[in-house]
């Protein structure tokens, strides 16, 4: 999916939408199929959120990661969603900072259910940079109407 594929499941848009592409990817687990989803966004540098963060030494900040994240985990639950719906932040734990993501990287994250009870669902997602672990987390989401 490209960002004009994904604005018609996510509500994010400029400068919050910070999934570039993602898929979502069926894989054997012991006697069923458990579905993972992929996203990638490239750092190009002049985000808003490196702005001050750090000057001379631009590095993205952690929530903002575990933002790239959860876009990409929305897609897990996307049949779930309906019209009028979004998809809010609930919790984040087990949070872990392995390395940093700079300008020029490309951030590209995993992530998959790991329990849900709706309106509530409860995923998992690591983030990595040339195969190389970034961030990990787990997080939960409620879907809720919308106000308007």
């Amino acid at each position: 999916m490209n960002q004009e594929e994904l604005k018609k499941i996510l509500p994010h848009r400029d400068n919050m939408l910070l999934v570039e592409e993602a898929e979502l990817e069926e894989i054997p687990d012991g006697d069923g199929v458990k579905t993972v989803s992929h996203g990638r966004y490239t750092v190009k540098g002049d985000e808003f959120f490196l702005q001050g963060h750090f000057p001379g030494n631009p590095v993205v900040p952690g929530v903002i990661l575990c933002e790239m994240m959860a876009q990409s985990s929305c897609l897990l639950f996307k049949d779930q969603m309906k019209e009028g719906y979004l998809t809010m932040f609930t919790g984040l734990k087990e949070v872990k900072f392995k390395n940093p993501v700079k300008p020029g990287d490309t951030l590209e994250s995993t992530c998959e259910i790991i329990k849900s009870k709706p309106p509530f669902y409860f995923a998992k997602g690591k983030g990595y940079v040339d195969g190389k672990l970034c961030v990990q987390a787990e997080f939960s989401y409620a879907l809720v109407k919308a106000d308007k």
